[in-house]
C-alpha cells in the first residue's frame, strides 16, 4: 500500500519532555565492551547486552542503526532486532523502535552479501533506464525491502537521489542513478514506493543534494557553489518530484554548505565563524523543505559523528543546532561503546532537557517533532509480530532474488566501444591475460570466463596491488587478448580482500595512486605486441577516458561485488554478466547514465 505524508497532528501531548527527546535520538551500537576504553573497543555488538537494553528502555530511545558489525547471519540478526524491540517495550511509555540500516544495494550493503541479495547498485539501475524504465528500480527495492522486513529491520536509508554531476565525487558516484535529475527522480520515486509497500520506511537522501561535491562529508565539510537556479533544476529536482508524487517516511540531511540557499554563519567550537551546513540550517531544513517543498514527514540527520559536523561541534551543540534547524531525529549523536559512554549519553539528555527548560530549544517544536515520529511509527510499526528466523532464512538470497540480481547485472553492462573485437572468437586453449584491481577480481572473472567459454581457456592474471613487470610483459606477449579492469574511485581495503601474494606485494606493491599509471603501461605493452585489448570500468565510468585510446573494446559494469568467496569459488553478479557479454552469450544493452568527456 502507498503511504501518504505522515500527519503532524499532536497524538500524545502528555509525553514528558524526556520521552520526546529520547524519541528524537537514533543511536549506533556497532561495538560494545563491558570493560576498557571507548576508542579501543572493537567487539561487535551482535547480542543486546543488559546495559544497552537498559539505555533503550530508560531513555525511550527512538531508534537504532545497524552496521555490518551487527549483522552476521539471518538468525543472529532476527534475534538482535527482537531483543531491541523487546527493550523498547520495557519503557514507561513504550513505542516501537526504528531499526535502521544502509542497504542501498551495490557498494553500500551492510548485510553479508553471501546471505542477502545486494545487487549491483544504483548506477547499474540507471544504465537500464533507457530500455527498462523503472522496472529494476522497483523490483530491486521490493526484494531489499522484503529481505529487511523479514529480519525485523524497518527503516532503510535509501534511495540515494543525489544527482552525480561531478566526476571527482568521492562518496556518491555509482550510488547515484544518473546525472539526469528527471531520471533520478523517476527511479527514486519508484524505490520509495516499493520499499514502503514492503513495510520498510524509506529515507530519501542526502537533502538538499550531495551530487556535485569533491569532498566526502565523512572526512570533511563539502561546499556546493551552485547558484539557486542550478540548485532547483538539478540538486533539488528529484527531492521535489518524490515529495510531490510519493512522499517518503523520512528524508536524510546532508552535511554540506549551500551558500546560495543559506549564507548565514555561526560560531563553531574553535571560535571561528562558518557557513551553516544544511543539517543545521533552519532556512534549508524548515523554510525550504517544510514550507516551500511541503514535506511534512520525519527528517533525520546524516550521522553526526561524520567529520563534516564533529570537527566543528561538540555532541550537545550538534544536536541542539540540528533540532533548532527543524530536524526531527539526530542520528549517531555520540558513540556508545562502553559504560562510560552511557554516562556521556545521560549527560547529553540532561543538557537537552535544560535546553528546553531555558528555551534554547522550543518546547512546542520538540513536541510537534516527537509527534511526527510517533505518527510514523503508528503507520508502519504498530502490531508487527516479532521477526522469524525461519522466514528470514527462506527470504534472504532466495533463488528468485538471486535471479533478479543476475538479470540486473547483465541488463546494465554497457558497451562503450567495440572495434570488431567483441564477442571474442574463442579457440581451444586460447590464452587470455587479465589485469584486475586485485586477485579476488582476477579470480572472479577467470572463473566466470572459464565457466561460460565454449572451449578450454588458458588464463593468466596480474593484480594492480603489485606484480612482477617482467612476468606481466611475458604473459601479455603470449596472450591472444588482454582484458583489463579498473575501479575508480579507489576501493576500500575490505573490497580488495586478502588473496594477494604476500611476497609479490612486499617486492612490487603499488599504491592506489600508482595503479592507473601501471595499468596504462601494461596496456601500452599489449599494444606494442599488437594484442587485442578490452578495458572494463568496474565502478564510475568517468575513468574510461584515461584508457579508451589503448583499448579495442570498452565495457562498463558499475559494480564489482564478490558475493561468494570460498577456497573453490569466487563469484559476483557483475563478473558473470561481463563474461557472458565478452563471450557473446548475451548482448550489452546498458547505456551510460553519465557523460564521459
Amino acid at each position: 500500500m502507498t503511504m501518504s505524508t505522515p500527519s503532524t497532528a499532536i497524538t500524545q501531548p502528555d509525553l514528558p519532555i524526556e520521552v520526546q527527546l529520547g524519541q528524537k535520538l537514533m543511536l549506533d551500537f556497532r561495538y560494545f565492551c563491558s570493560h576498557g576504553q571507548s576508542k579501543t573497543c572493537r567487539t561487535p555488538m551482535t547480542h543486546l547486552p543488559k546495559q544497552l537494553a537498559k539505555v533503550i528502555s530508560d531513555h525511550h530511545i527512538g531508534g537504532v542503526i545497524l552496521f555490518s558489525e551487527n549483522t552476521h547471519d539471518a538468525e543472529q540478526i532476527v534475534n538482535l532486532t527482537n531483543q531491541l524491540q523487546a527493550a523498547a517495550q520495557q519503557s514507561k511509555y513504550p513505542q516501537p523502535l526504528f531499526i535502521a540500516i544502509d542497504q542501498e544495494g551495490g557498494r553500500v550493503a551492510r548485510i553479508n552479501r553471501e546471505q542477502a541479495t545486494s545487487f549491483t547498485g544504483n548506477m547499474s539501475i540507471g544504465a537500464t533506464y533507457a530500455k527498462h524504465g523503472t522496472h529494476y528500480a522497483s523490483a530491486v527495492a521490493q526484494v531489499i525491502g522484503k529481505e529487511l522486513a523479514s529480519l525485523g529491520i524497518n527503516v532503510n536509508f535509501a534511495p540515494t537521489v543525489d544527482v552525480n554531476m561531478n566526476a571527482e565525487n568521492p562518496v556518491i558516484n555509482v550510488r547515484s542513478f544518473s546525472e539526469n535529475p528527471e531520471v533520478v527522480a523517476k527511479l527514486g520515486a519508484a524505490q520509495v514506493k516499493a520499499f514502503e509497500q514492503q513495510g520498510v520506511i524509506s529515507a530519501l537522501k542526502h537533502f538538499p543534494g550531495h551530487g556535485d561535491t569533491h569532498v566526502d562529508s565523512h572526512t570533511g565539510l563539502p561546499r556546493v557553489a551552485h547558484d539557486e537556479h542550478t540548485i532547483w533544476q538539478n540538486d533539488l529536482a528529484p527531492f521535489k518530484t518524490v515529495i510531490d508524487e510519493n512522499p517518503p517516511g523520512m528524508i536524510m540531511t546532508a552535511h554540506i554548505q549551500y551558500p546560495a540557499l543559506d549564507s548565514s554563519t555561526f560560531e563553531n567550537k574553535h571560535g571561528q565563524q562558518m557557513l551553516k551546513p544544511a543539517t543545521m540550517s533552519r532556512t534549508i531544513m524548515h523554510d525550504l523543505l517544510r514550507t516551500k517543498l511541503g514535506y511534512q514527514g520525519v527528517v533525520i540527520t546524516d550521522a553526526l559523528d561524520m567529520a563534516g559536523i564533529s570537527h566543528f561541534f561538540d555532541n550537545t551543540s550538534a544536536v541542539i543546532e540540528t533540532f533548532n534547524a527543524g530536524v526531527d531525529i539526530a542520528l549517531m549523536p555520540l558513540a556508545i561503546r562502553t559504560q562510560d559512554d552511557i554516562k556521556h549519553l545521560e549527560q547529553l539528555f540532561k543538557s537537552l532537557t535544560l535546553a528546553v527548560q531555558d528555551n534554547t530549544l522550543n518546547r512546542d517544536e520538540i513536541r510537534a517533532s516527537a509527534n511526527r515520529i510517533v505518527a510514523l511509527k503508528q503507520r508502519y510499526l504498530q502490531n508487527i509480530a516479532p521477526a522469524s528466523s525461519a522466514i528470514a532464512k527462506a527470504t534472504l538470497g532466495n533463488p528468485g532474488h538471486r535471479k533478479l540480481e543476475a538479470e540486473l547485472a547483465l541488463a546494465a553492462i554497457t558497451q562503450v566501444k567495440n572495434e570488431k573485437l567483441l564477442p571474442l572468437d574463442i579457440k581451444t586453449n586460447n590464452k587470455i591475460h587479465l589485469i584486475m584491481p586485485d586477485m579476488r577480481k582476477c579470480e572472479a572473472l577467470r572463473q566466470a570466463l572459464s565457466t561460460f567459454s565454449k572451449a578450454p581457456l588458458q588464463i593468466t592474471c596480474n593484480s594492480l596491488q603489485g606484480f612482477d613487470p617482467s612476468l606481466a610483459a611475458q604473459q601479455i606477449s603470449e596472450a591472444s587478448v588482454v582484458i583489463a579492469g579498473h575501479a575508480s574511485p579507489q576501493q576500500s581495503a575490505v573490497e580488495i580482500g586478502g588473496m594477494e601474494d604476500a611476497a609479490k606485494l612486499e617486492k612490487f606493491a603499488l599504491s592506489a595512486q600508482q595503479q592507473p599509471k601501471a595499468l596504462k603501461e601494461l596496456l601500452t605493452v599489449a599494444k606494442k605486441h599488437n594484442k587485442a585489448t578490452v578495458f572494463i570500468s568496474l565502478r564510475a565510468p568517468y575513468e574510461i577516458k584515461q584508457f579508451e585510446s589503448l583499448s579495442d573494446a570498452v565495457l562498463a559494469s558499475y559494480a564489482y561485488n564478490i558475493d561468494v568467496e570460498t577456497d573453490e569459488q569466487v563469484t559476483g553478479p557483475a563478473f558473470t554478466a561481463l563474461a557472458k557479454v565478452i563471450l557473446g552469450l548475451a548482448p550489452a544493452n546498458g547505456t551510460l547514465p553519465v557523460t564521459i568527456k
